[in-house]
C-alpha cells in the first residue's frame, strides 16, 4: 500500500514553464490526502514559495525544500543542513565575479540577492514568486544559509557549469536542477537523503512510497523509493537509469487512487 508520495515541481508536477498548479491538480492532491497518503512537495525552491503554491492543501504535506537542505512537516524542521560561512563568502564572491551569472542565497524562509541586473529581481519575486530579500552583502544575512545558487539565463549547462563544478565539487554537493539553474548545497546533501530522514521519522517503508523527478537532482530521491517514476520529458540519460516513466504526475496518481497501482 502506497502510504507516501513525493514529487518534484519543475518539469515534472509543473509542466511547460508553468508557475501555478491547475485546480484539477489540487483537487487531485487533496484527493490523496484523503486517501490517507502523505504528500511530498521535493524542490529547489524555498519553503514560502511551496507553501503558496499548495494552496489549501499545503496544510497536510510535507516539505523537502532547497534540494533537501531543509525538510519541514507540520511546523517542525526534521532536517536543516546549513552551510559553512567562510565557504558561502568564497562561493558567492566567485558567483558574483562571473559574467551572466547571478546569485540566490538561501535561508529557511528567505531568498537573498545581490543583483546584477533588474530583470533578475522580476523574475525571482513576480515570476518564481520568492520571498525575498536583496542585500548588499553575505554579512547582512542573519541567518544559517542551507544553499547558494547560480543563475544563468543563457543556459547553465551550455555556459557556466562547466566552470563551477569542477571547482567547487570536492567542497560542495553541485547539482543541476533546471535549465538555468546550478544548486550549490553541502556534501551529501539531497532530495533522497531528506526524504529518507521524513520516511525513518514516519516509519514508512521504500516500498510503501513513490517519487517523481525530471532532473539530475532527483536522482537520490527517486532510488530511495521502490517506485521511482522519471518524467518522459526527462533526458535520456535519467531516463535510462529508471524502468518507471510516465508522461504526467497526475495519471499516476489517479492508477493509486483507483486501486491499480501498484498492481495487485
Amino acid at each position: 500500500m502506497i502510504r507516501l508520495i513525493a514529487t518534484d515541481l519543475d518539469g515534472t508536477l509543473l509542466q511547460n514553464g508553468s508557475q501555478s498548479l491547475s485546480a484539477e491538480t489540487l483537487q487531485l492532491i487533496q484527493r490523496i490526502q484523503e486517501a490517507g497518503i502523505l504528500v511530498v512537495a521535493a524542490s529547489g525552491r524555498q519553503y514560502p514559495n511551496l507553501r503558496r503554491l499548495f494552496s489549501d492543501a499545503s496544510a497536510q504535506m510535507a516539505f523537502i525544500c532547497e534540494n533537501g537542505a531543509l525538510v519541514r512537516y507540520q511546523g517542525e524542521d526534521i532536517l536543516k543542513e546549513a552551510l559553512p560561512a567562510r565557504l558561502c563568502g568564497e562561493l558567492i564572491e566567485d558567483i558574483m565575479n562571473r559574467e551572466g551569472c547571478e546569485v540566490l542565497i538561501s535561508g529557511a524562509d528567505t531568498s537573498y540577492l545581490m543583483p546584477k541586473s533588474a530583470s533578475y529581481v522580476d523574475r525571482m519575486q513576480n515570476i518564481v514568486k520568492n520571498d525575498i530579500a536583496i542585500i548588499q552583502s553575505p554579512t547582512d544575512i542573519q541567518e544559517d544559509i542551507i544553499k547558494i545558487s547560480v543563475y544563468e539565463d543563457s543556459g547553465i549547462l551550455e555556459h557556466s557549469a562547466s566552470y563551477f563544478v569542477p571547482k567547487w565539487q570536492d567542497r560542495v554537493a553541485c547539482t543541476v536542477s533546471g535549465y538555468g539553474w546550478l544548486d550549490f548545497v553541502g556534501k551529501g546533501v539531497n532530495k533522497g537523503r531528506a526524504l529518507a530522514a521524513l520516511m525513518e521519522r514516519l516509519r514508512i517503508l521504500p516500498d510503501e512510497a513513490m517519487a517523481f523527478g525530471d532532473n539530475y537532482n532527483d536522482l537520490e530521491m527517486l532510488s530511495t523509493v521502490t517506485y521511482g517514476f522519471v518524467m518522459e520529458n526527462a533526458a535520456q540519460d535519467i531516463q535510462s537509469r529508471f524502468p518507471l516513466h510516465t508522461r504526467l504526475v497526475e495519471d499516476v496518481l489517479l492508477e493509486v487512487l483507483n486501486g491499480q497501482f501498484p498492481a495487485p
